[in-house]
C-alpha cells in the first residue's frame, strides 16, 4: 500500500490527486496562485510517499523544491521518464507530459484497442497509442476560450465575449454567433476526426477528457467514453511503474 500525489500544474489550473496505491481517494483543483499553499496542506494531511508532477508550463523550482522536501519519492514527467508504453512521437522536447499521461491511461485500461484520446482544454489534443502501445501523436487544435479570444485579438471589431452566455446553433446576434462557431466548431471537428480515425481503423475506441469535456459530451454524435480523471490516473500509473511500493 502505498499513498501517492499526483500534481497536473495545466495552463489555467491546477489539479492535484491523493491515490491508495492504484485507487484514486481524492482530487483537488486550484488556481496556480494558490497552487503552492494548498499542495502544502494536501501533503501534510496526507503524507503521500511518492509523487509525480506534470507541468505544461515552464519548469517551477518552487514546486519541485516543495515536494521534494517533503516526499521521499519524487518524479517529475518528461521526455525521459521510463513508461509503460513506446514513445513514436518524434520531437519530445515539445511534446506535452499531459499527453504522455493521457496515452498511458488510455493504454492501459484498453490494451486491446487502438485508442484515441481527446483532450478539451486549452487546446483541443487528439493522441493516438496503438494496441502494440506505441504512441504515435495525432493532432492540436484551438480549445474554446482560446478560439473566441483570438476572435477578438485578431479582429477589428469582433467583441469580447465568453461563454457563460446563450448557445445556440443560428446565432442572431454576433457574440451568440461566435459561441456557436467556437463550441459547435469543436464538437464538428471531433466528431470528424473520430469518424477519421474509424474509418481506418481497427478495434478502434475513443475516449474524452479535459477540463471541457462535460460541456462537449452533449455535442458529439460520436461513439465516444468520456473520462474526466484520465491524465491523474495516467500520472499514476506512471508513478507506480517507476517507483516500486514502499513495503
Amino acid at each position: 500500500m502505498s499513498v501517492n500525489l499526483c500534481i497536473d500544474w495545466g495552463n489555467t489550473s491546477v489539479k492535484a490527486a491523493i491515490f491508495d496505491s492504484e485507487t484514486l481517494q481524492k482530487q483537488f483543483t486550484f488556481s496556480p496562485a494558490d497552487a503552492l499553499e494548498k499542495i502544502t496542506a494536501i501533503i501534510s494531511q496526507h503524507t503521500p510517499v511518492k509523487a509525480i508532477i506534470c507541468s505544461v508550463v515552464r519548469k517551477n523550482d518552487e514546486l519541485e523544491n516543495l515536494v521534494h522536501s517533503h516526499i521521499k519519492h519524487v518524479i517529475t514527467l518528461d521526455s525521459n521518464t521510463r513508461l509503460p508504453i513506446h514513445n513514436g512521437y518524434l520531437s519530445g522536447d515539445t511534446l506535452g507530459p499531459d499527453r504522455i499521461a493521457l496515452v498511458v491511461a488510455a493504454h492501459m485500461q484498453h490494451p486491446d484497442k487502438n485508442n484515441l484520446v481527446i483532450s478539451t482544454g486549452t487546446c483541443v489534443t487528439y493522441n493516438f497509442v496503438q494496441k502494440n502501445k506505441m504512441f504515435r501523436g495525432g493532432a492540436i487544435s484551438p480549445g474554446l476560450n482560446m478560439r473566441l479570444q483570438a476572435m477578438h485579438t485578431f479582429t477589428g471589431k469582433l467583441p469580447e465575449v465568453s461563454m457563460d452566455g446563450e448557445l445556440i446553433l443560428l446565432g442572431y446576434d454576433t457574440a451568440t454567433c461566435m459561441r456557436s462557431g467556437a463550441a459547435y466548431g469543436i464538437a464538428f471537428e471531433i466528431d470528424g476526426m473520430v469518424s477519421e480515425y474509424e474509418r481506418t481503423q481497427t478495434d478502434f475506441n475513443a475516449i474524452l477528457t479535459g477540463g471541457d469535456a462535460p460541456f462537449f459530451a452533449s455535442k458529439i454524435k460520436s461513439k465516444i467514453f468520456a473520462d474526466p480523471d484520465l491524465l491523474l490516473k495516467g500520472l499514476n500509473l506512471i508513478l507506480n511503474h517507476n517507483v516500486s511500493s514502499p513495503r
